[in-house]
């Protein structure tokens, strides 16, 4: 072990020591003697835009979940794969960088990627990311100078649109601010057992009143690198899988008079990876002919007015999103054309999309309290999938008795010799609405709706190819269609109010997601040139209890979901992918949190759910491994563990020399199946996580961690594990990871 290992692991044990003797000695009770106040609020109030309008999170009669900034920091968090699996009901297809899917309870039918919409939303500032169609990148904000991430659990189509059939992810970043000057800056640095290198991190953060109280601007910058950890042998790479993150953000903020006010937000993130995460398990070894890497970027420019009336506030807002991916992948082992050569499969994708929106909100003192609005949305989507080999065109010119007579130029122009290109353009009107009223006086009921009417248009193109000899085309192949579906998506919510500290709640909702083009219809038999839209609804009943002088919430909630018409993402013998509508699934869940803290200085947290997620009738499937045409009722959804335990205790010791907080984080998925009837399982394991941070001033704060302390060895994704009996290939929890961080702030 190096000595700077050595040296953060000592760290780590001496502050541990330090708690353990503290509360020996008794401080922690003269601790508790200075800082308990039965009067003092002892949690942060989080207010959430989950009605498009902040609401204190406890009030809300659904189930939410919200992290703020300083949560974040304080957990150490700069990605999802960092938090989101610590919240209920939610599970992670942790694949790779930029693409991996959120799912939330158990909507999915892959642990892979949905071939069309993902199932879960994904919003930045409350500005859709998620366009029709195949996902060309997940957005996965850096948490620096971030205000909050929503979860909000369960279909949420009424106010939010498609995409939403489990839930949605909301990032909230800080905009500018009028009032003051602020900064930031964080710099950390750390290793990853059996990584080559260091990881390390540089983020800052400016604002600048321009004029005081009236226009501002704030510019964040970050630069992130995560060292490889896995080893290529067939590359000689060691630590092949390095990762860079990088991103800008910039906010102008105008405020000419109290009630109106005009932002504008931009920013762009870009992420590197420098080869594929998956390994061969049980090892951290892969093994490819050529490097597999991937980038991705997504933006997003956001103009917005917030305009407040004596009788309501309005909102006009408008934005453009822009995603690009270059992925590769190695296709050598499958001999395709020249078997003697390295081969490549090239994927791009790029979209565009347009979001306008236009909303009137009723007052908070008003009596009854009602939204409406309007949004159109709109975007466009290319997708290239192509494989490559550098001399294909001088092998099919060589061999003329293989491919017809064709020239190289015609079946493999750029030495390319398959393709296809996907084009398409989707558009999504829609008006929506709610109104909430007291029926009694602790009793408040809601009523929403939206009225949907989206149209899509597909075209796929395959050019000419030669896969193998004797196995090739000379055709320009090209098919696609229009399609369209108007709907309307109801939203129902009751409250009651037994006491000041016990609330209780029904709540049906639903979400929907649009249809879309089988790419590979053309040469898959049995496969629909389209697929429909699929739906959710969701049955729910929770409370929320605030006890002992509300120092322990406690939140619990029973939901029934039925997934109609299922999108489920199939594959031929081939592995050729399509998509098709069949099947439906019965989503059974509790979830319960919890969040104790009987003194300042020490506080527990804990989220548990238990998930039944299963087909409720057959699913056809023409090329299922069980030779039996499809999956039964009652097979478990693709990713649905059972269980999931999250756990975190924190310690804070004010009485000593720079208020060391010791905080030990526990986190346990259950074993779940990665595909339909899938022998290979995900999950079955616990992580343990611990940080310590010492406050050196009111600017200057330093941590020291060790995330995976006991360095758990856990598969985390293997969509195709059974395809490969020999060589498993999937995705593995990140290595014991040390590193200390260390920031300032200028208030």
């Amino acid at each position: 072990m190096s000595a700077y290992k050595t040296t953060l692991l000592r760290f780590a044990k001496n502050a541990l020591n330090i708690a353990v003797l503290t509360a020996l000695s008794g401080q922690l009770a003269a601790q508790e003697a200075k800082t308990t106040d039965d009067d003092e609020d002892p949690f942060e109030v989080i207010e959430v835009t989950a009605n498009k309008r902040a609401s204190d999170i406890r009030s809300l009669a659904s189930s939410a979940s919200a992290l703020t900034g300083e949560q974040l920091e304080k957990m150490g968090a700069e990605s999802l794969a960092d938090y989101i699996n610590r919240l209920p009901g939610v599970h992670f297809n942790d694949y790779q960088p930029g693409v991996s899917e959120v799912v939330i309870r158990g909507v999915s039918a892959t642990t892979y990627h949905e071939q069309g919409q993902t199932t879960v939303g994904y919003f930045i500032n409350d500005i859709p990311m998620s366009e029709a169609g195949w996902p060309i990148v997940i957005p996965d904000m850096d948490t620096f100078d971030l205000k909050r991430v929503e979860v909000l659990r369960g279909p949420q189509g009424t106010l939010y649109g498609a995409s939403n059939l489990g839930g949605l992810v909301n990032y909230i970043a800080k905009e500018a601010d009028t009032s003051t000057w602020d900064a930031a800056v964080e710099l950390g640095v750390g290793h990853t057992e059996h990584a080559g290198e260091e990881n390390y991190a540089v983020k800052a953060m400016v604002n600048a009143p321009i004029i005081e109280d009236k226009l501002a601007v704030r510019f964040v910058g970050l630069q992130r690198y995560d060292a490889g950890y896995l080893n290529n042998i067939g590359t000689g790479d060691k630590g092949s899988n390095d990762l860079e993150v990088k991103g800008f953000r910039g906010s102008v903020v105008y405020t000419p008079r109290a009630d109106t006010k005009i932002s504008y937000m931009g920013m762009v993130q870009k992420t590197h990876l420098d080869d594929q995460t998956y390994a061969t398990t049980p090892t951290l070894n892969r093994d490819t002919f050529i490097p597999e890497p991937h980038d991705t970027e997504f933006s997003m420019h956001t103009l917005r007015l917030d305009q407040g009336f004596d009788f309501a506030d309005l909102t006009l807002l408008g934005a453009y999103g822009g995603k690009e991916s270059v992925i590769t992948f190695d296709y050598t082992i499958y001999g395709l054309l020249d078997p003697t050569q390295d081969t490549q499969y090239d994927g791009i994708g790029e979209s565009d999309s347009r979001h306008y929106e236009a909303r009137l909100s009723s007052k908070e003192d008003s009596a009854i309290q009602w939204i409406v609005g309007a949004a159109y949305y709109s975007s466009d989507k290319m997708i290239n999938d192509a494989i490559y080999q550098n001399n294909a065109m001088a092998y099919i010119d060589a061999n003329p008795d293989l491919f017809g007579g064709f020239s190289g130029d015609v079946l493999a122009p750029g030495n390319y010799f398959n393709q296809y290109i996907v084009d398409q353009e989707n558009e999504d009107t829609a008006i929506f609405g709610e109104v909430s009223w007291d029926l009694l006086e602790d009793l408040n009921v809601t009523l929403g709706g939206r009225y949907f009417d989206t149209s899509s248009k597909s075209n796929v193109t395959i050019p000419p190819y030669a896969n193998y000899p004797d196995i090739y085309s000379s055709e320009n192949t090209s098919f696609g269609g229009d399609s369209s579906e108007t709907g309307f998506t109801p939203k129902f919510t009751a409250k009651y109010q037994f006491t000041d500290d016990v609330m209780g709640y029904i709540n049906y909702s639903e979400g929907f997601r649009v249809g879309g083009t089988n790419p590979n219809a053309a040469i898959t038999e049995g496969a629909e040139e389209t697929y429909a839209p699929d739906e959710t609804k969701n049955y729910e009943i929770g409370g929320r209890f605030d006890f002992l002088n509300k120092r322990l919430l406690l939140d619990a909630t029973y939901f029934r979901i039925n997934w109609e018409d299922m999108q489920v993402r199939l594959f031929t013998d081939a592995g050729l992918a399509y998509v098709t509508n069949a099947g439906e699934a019965k989503i059974d869940g509790i979830e319960f949190t919890a969040a104790w803290r009987p003194t300042n200085w020490f506080d527990f947290n804990t989220s548990v759910t238990w998930l039944d997620a299963r087909l409720s009738e057959f699913l056809p499937a023409t090329y299922a491994a069980n030779g039996n045409g499809g999956y039964a009722a009652g097979t478990a959804l693709p990713g649905s563990a059972k269980w999931t335990i999250a756990n975190n205790l924190g310690v804070t010791l004010e009485a000593l020399p720079y208020m060391p907080r010791i905080s030990i984080a526990h986190r346990y998925v259950d074993a779940s199946p990665v595909a339909f009837e899938s022998v290979t399982q995900r999950g079955g394991f616990n992580i343990i996580d611990l940080k310590a941070d010492l406050q050196i001033s009111d600017q200057i704060g330093v941590s020291i961690y060790a995330d995976n302390l006991f360095d758990t060895y856990g598969l985390v994704n293997s969509p195709f594990g059974d395809d490969q009996p020999d060589n498993p290939l999937g995705s593995v929890t990140r290595p014991r990871t040390f590193g200390a961080k260390f920031t300032w702030k200028m208030w």
